[in-house]
């Protein structure tokens, strides 16, 4: 996006922050964490002189079950970097240590490296497993015979209860190798919450033996629309790729990955759509409809207004469906959705007017406040708790019935005023699934749906509002980002859009608000992308810094630039005549003097070691 010298001042305000950092990292209290790059911060980090020699052939000393599972876990890691790993019950023959020891949270844990060898302790599994990914950050991103590990004393713990990440796989289907490499994702940067959104107007995507043709018939849609349907303004404009869609988790998949998930520590939230969403339901079973017809599972995106009646046959079916799921996930939560529920169908329904006359109600939203009750009174004689999206407070909810607070923060703190627990996840600094670029629809970034929300407005989300009393704060249970897929169709497209974003929200969960700081996050963060390179993560890389308005120093009638990358070991290319540079333009070394009295565009973009190119960044000089 081209900028005037009057640009907005974010980038500029970055690079003073990054260089800031660097100036006084020797002074600073985080100087051991920032020194080691890890990420999430933990809190309290001491970093003596010296270093353990990791040899090629370790031990690891295990015990109990969590310490044994978390050993053959640490084995996989450790052998991905090029180790020989063995388990042992000696402890003496051990060069990593695990020991489950009280702790006053049950996911802290503590880290000590030193000459003696590693020892990691905790309270129980998770924690081992944080320590493990924590060990994993200090050791050389690619393999070697003999790794240096610096010496630390670490403890930690995390701030929040509930830290999760979504995934939409509704409007596009994911296979279940890439649903375990998301929980890895998540399980690597110690985020403990999986919530998989299952269902949508656009394809359900879970067996129930009872319903046989939700799989037969409402996992697959005729064809997918393409383009960004925000732009188009008439009905020409909608054009298809006429090719079949779909894809379904057998039961036997889901245990897989719910057991998957659960060796790492991860719990698995499974989302059913209802009554919203529900159109690809009704195409398999449109008896459900309040409408009489025939039903499609839709091609579009967006709310549809044909949602499914809140009968007693609607009932039975989300009961049978939920009886199904209950018995697949361990989770003690079932998140039953509950937004975008248009009421012009049960508006003109002669049972929902028998609904209302019977219940008293003369708003029929407060239909939608029945049929969650129904619902929510159901999956408690599973065990379960409900959890939905902030519109299930607007026809009332059961008093343990829990909120995801998705259209920004007000129904989270509404829900927590009222004793509900929350999950802050505002479409305003949550949704990863919007835009990297300050350009709408920028040529160089892929389609998306949403705004625009750069690295800095997701680190710097607190999610404890501030106009809630500590009592109340003690309600939400922590944030998660979620990744809805209308225009994200590949795993390397996922990729894209979580990292690195992925490491602000694992901070945001992780680390308590008072001790966190962008400028100090940034140079951490740039020391994960060579190990996003080992396990070929197909990150954004970042665009340069520096070319903004702030940065600039005029000289001579020449506005000058010093431009720094976040990728170490990258380069940076550019062009002053308004081109997409690439391997072949101008190679930055010094800093860059261009004239003030020419109008003229300088874009640059990082090229990555691993030879991948940042999106450009972009000044207009005049």
């Amino acid at each position: 996006m081209p900028f005037s010298l009057s640009t907005p001042r974010r980038l500029g305000l970055l690079l003073a922050g990054f260089l800031a950092t660097h100036q006084v990292l020797g002074q600073s209290a985080e100087a051991p964490a920032q020194r080691l790059g890890l990420v999430p911060l933990p809190r309290e980090v001491q970093a003596p002189a010296g270093t353990y020699a990791l040899p090629q052939k370790i031990s690891i000393y295990a015990r109990s079950k969590d310490e044994q599972n978390v050993a053959g876990l640490l084995k996989e890691m450790l052998t991905a970097l090029g180790k020989t790993v063995t388990l042992t019950t000696s402890r003496p023959a051990a060069q990593i240590v695990l020991l489950t020891a009280p702790q006053p949270n049950p996911e802290g844990y503590q880290l000590a490296v030193d000459h003696a060898g590693i020892r990691i302790s905790a309270a129980g599994g998770a924690g081992l497993f944080y320590g493990a990914q924590t060990l994993l950050q200090l050791l050389p991103p690619r393999p070697a015979a003999t790794a240096g590990v610096p010496y630390v004393r670490i403890a930690d713990e995390p701030a929040f209860r509930w830290r999760g990440g979504m995934l939409d796989v509704s409007r596009h289907f994911f296979p279940v190798s890439f649903v375990k490499k998301y929980i890895d994702f998540l399980a690597a940067y110690k985020l403990n919450t999986f919530h998989w959104h299952l269902t949508d107007d656009q394809g359900w995507r879970i067996e129930i033996k009872k319903y046989p043709k939700l799989t037969q018939v409402s996992a697959f849609r005729k064809q997918t629309l393409i383009g960004a349907q925000q732009l188009f303004k008439t009905p020409a404009d909608f054009k298809y790729d006429a090719t079949p869609y779909g894809g379904f988790y057998t039961q036997e998949q889901i245990r897989d990955v719910v057991a998957y998930a659960q060796r790492r520590y991860v719990t698995v939230v499974p989302e059913i759509e209802m009554p919203g969403h529900s159109v690809a339901v009704l195409a398999a079973y449109p008896e459900l409809a309040c409408k009489p017809g025939t039903y499609e599972t839709w091609t579009m995106w967006g709310v549809n207004e044909d949602i499914v009646c809140p009968t007693e046959p609607t009932i039975r079916f989300f009961e049978d469906v939920l009886t199904e799921v209950c018995a697949l996930f361990p989770s003690p939560y079932v998140h039953i959705g509950g937004d975008e529920a248009p009421k012009a169908r049960w508006k003109e329904s002669a049972a929902v007017q028998e609904i209302m006359k019977r219940e008293g109600y003369t708003d029929v939203e407060k239909v939608q406040g029945w049929f969650n009750r129904r619902i929510e009174k159901f999956l408690t004689s599973k065990g379960k708790k409900l959890i939905g999206w902030d519109e299930i407070l607007e026809g009332g909810i059961a008093p343990s019935a829990a909120v995801m607070s998705w259209r920004g923060e007000k129904g989270g703190v509404e829900a927590a005023k009222m004793g509900h627990d929350v999950v802050m996840s505002p479409s305003t600094h949550l949704y990863i699934n919007y835009g990297q670029s300050p350009q709408p629809h920028s040529p160089y970034e892929p389609l998306m749906i949403g705004g625009y929300i750069p690295l800095d407005v997701i680190y710097n989300y607190n999610p404890l509002p501030a106009e809630l009393t500590p009592a109340q704060q003690q309600h939400v249970l922590g944030p998660q980002a979620n990744l809805w897929t209308e225009y994200i169709t590949t795993p390397a497209a996922a990729e894209y859009m979580l990292f690195p974003r992925l490491l602000a929200v694992s901070e945001v969960a992780w680390t308590p608000a008072a001790r966190k700081s962008y400028a100090a996050f940034v140079p951490r963060m740039s020391q994960q992308f060579a190990r996003l390179d080992q396990k070929k993560i197909n990150y954004r890389v970042p665009e340069p810094l520096g070319l903004d308005s702030t940065s600039v120093v005029k000289q001579g009638g020449k506005a000058v630039f010093t431009l720094r990358s976040l990728v170490p070991g990258a380069r940076i290319h550019y062009t002053l005549d308004g081109q997409m540079p690439d391997e072949t333009a101008a190679l930055y070394t010094k800093p860059l003097a261009v004239p003030l009295n020419n109008r003229l565009t300088v874009r640059a973009v990082t090229i990555a070691p691993n030879g991948r190119k940042s999106p450009p960044a972009e000044l207009l000089v005049k």
